[in-house]
């Protein structure tokens, strides 16, 4: 399709809508389709391209998708959980090793923390070891990260971190997992006078009539690359966009921090840094149905300043009156993130991300000042979709510009060709 569709207020959610992008694929996922925060791509040792997904929910745990060829993927492995009361949502993988979050509904429950697998079989993963990261307080790990093949970075609560609200129960810590079968934490951080006995006053208040920590402050997403290893890019929910130094890993350090909250509603999820161009994309993910959270939006920061980074402009998106009141969550959430791994497609310029009922979509950054949207792909609603409308979760890019991303709640695995 060369001519973009209009985005007419009141579209029938049911309705597919696409501009520059095409869909090879579609996989219900053996009618398990509610996948959460983790798309990965392994190229296996029989030269086979797996893409890992974590689940949103149980009863699964995770999913391997032989996706060699896009238009015929085939589920190759799908696990489940221990029990209903947790969740994985978060995975990813170096080599023929699969690390996998768990996070437990309730705090103090088992098993909370992540699993280290061998996948060098992808039909047979095999369990290498736990990090235990339960506790009174912890609800375990959230989202992790892990590129390096050494260190997993991840948003997570401790045995020993008690929060002064539940709402901040989940730190930064770093693993080091280069004996795999005996992870140890390396070191940890957490926004001052978010712990109980810390020495700061709690970052929670209220400017005017907007609240600063409604939805807490907690890590998300923690994300370090081989271009700079001695820094994190952190988002930290209300606290904002963290340039982190772990160059000593044991004491990270805070090199800057950006925040729009207030005025805006906070729940900074990714900070993603664009190093030639000297960026940052920073992703305020929408928890409200119903566009109640709006706006929620994807930022442009010029970095190259790195101790004082700079908002330029916001990635072009619909008005909440085409999307809002279609079901479900409208706004800003994940983005694919340049893994740096064979398997990704890396770009400074192109920018990939997910808004919910408002579909995956890419944007050019040529000019950061005015980013261009340049394709979309919104599918119709999943049958049996709770929300009436899709909810696109997450999105990965592989090295052969084919795009895979995953719904929420029934949808399951999407693979579309771009044509930009």
């Amino acid at each position: 399709m060369n001519q973009k569709m209009s985005m007419s207020k009141g579209a029938d959610p049911s309705e597919t809508m696409a501009w520059n992008m095409k869909l090879l694929s579609h996989h219900e996922l053996g009618g398990f389709g509610g996948m959460g925060e983790g798309v990965n791509m392994q190229l296996a040792p029989d030269g086979r391209r797996i893409l890992w997904l974590a689940h949103e929910s149980a009863p699964k745990n995770f999913t391997g998708v032989d996706v060699s060829d896009p238009r015929n993927p085939k589920v190759v492995a799908q696990t489940e959980l221990p029990h209903r009361g947790m969740r994985s949502n978060s995975l990813d993988v170096v080599g023929n090793t699969l690390t996998v979050a768990y996070q437990t509904t309730k705090a103090g429950d088992k098993p909370a923390g992540f699993d280290i697998f061998d996948v060098s079989k992808p039909e047979q993963p095999r369990l290498i070891s736990h990090f235990d990261a339960s506790g009174q307080y912890s609800r375990g790990v959230h989202v992790l990260w892990f590129a390096d093949g050494e260190y997993v970075h991840m948003s997570s609560g401790a045995p020993d971190f008690q929060p002064r609200s539940p709402k901040d129960d989940q730190c930064y810590r770093i693993v080091d997992i280069r004996n795999p079968s005996k992870p140890q934490e390396v070191g940890r951080w957490w926004a001052p006078g978010t712990r109980e006995g810390d020495a700061e006053p709690s970052p929670r208040q209220k400017v005017g009539e907007f609240p600063v920590g409604y939805a807490g402050f907690r890590a998300h997403n923690t994300n370090v690359y081989p271009e700079r290893p001695d820094r994190a890019y952190v988002g930290y929910l209300d606290y904002g966009a963290l340039i982190m130094d772990i160059s000593d890993k044991a004491h990270p350090k805070v090199i800057s921090r950006w925040s729009n909250c207030p005025p805006y509603l906070g729940f900074t999820h990714t900070v993603l840094p664009l190093f030639k161009p000297g960026l940052l994309v920073v992703t305020d993910e929408s928890v409200v149905d119903n566009a109640a959270d709006w706006p929620k939006l994807t930022w442009v920061l010029d970095a190259r300043a790195e101790t004082h980074p700079i908002s330029i402009s916001t990635l072009p998106m619909p008005s909440p009156e085409a999307f809002g009141k279609r079901g479900g969550r409208y706004g800003s959430h994940n983005l694919h993130e340049n893994l740096p791994k064979e398997a990704s497609f890396k770009s400074d310029n192109i920018i990939i991300g997910t808004f919910f009922n408002g579909g995956v979509r890419a944007f050019d950054l040529s000019n950061p000042y005015q980013p261009q949207e340049v394709a979309y792909y919104v599918p119709g609603a999943p049958k049996l979709s709770p929300a009436g409308a899709i909810q696109l979760n997450d999105v990965f890019v592989d090295d052969r510009g084919i795009v895979f991303t995953v719904d929420r709640f029934a949808g399951g695995l999407y693979a579309l060709e771009m044509t930009i």
